[in-house]
């Protein structure tokens, strides 16, 4: 199976696709297969750089994925729309921290305090 041309999708199936995307980092983590996770990483990151290229910055698409049953989906949601819609994202990555279900609250935890901190910076 060949990955889609990100250019050639609709903003709905890029929304999808980063999904997708992130349901296999979280099979990933389970699994502990950290190289499928990290390209899975780029992958995501590629989804979100083609949203945010498009006219007006169409990365809040993501915020539908604020409701997805699954937690590292919702992860890379909250912080792949810091830039476009800080107050919801950063609400996400605390609810996400306070569950205690971790690798993902760990992961939520660990980027608030590196915005508290001005270390990460979103763009």
């Amino acid at each position: 199976m060949t990955r889609p041309k990100l250019g050639e999708l609709t903003g709905e199936e890029l929304v999808e696709q980063f999904a997708s995307y992130a349901v296999g980092q979280n099979e990933a983590l389970l699994m502990n297969e950290i190289s499928k996770f990290n390209r899975l990483f780029d992958q995501l990151e590629a989804v979100e750089k083609e949203l945010k290229e498009r006219p007006g910055d169409q990365r809040d698409a993501l915020l539908t994925l604020y409701g997805h049953p699954n937690m590292q989906v919702r992860l890379t949601a909250a912080k792949a729309t810091l830039a476009v819609a800080p107050d919801a994202a950063r609400q996400l990555l605390k609810s996400i921290s306070d569950s205690r279900d971790f690798p993902q609250a760990g992961d939520a935890g660990m980027t608030l305090r590196a915005l508290d901190d001005g270390i990460f910076k979103p763009t």
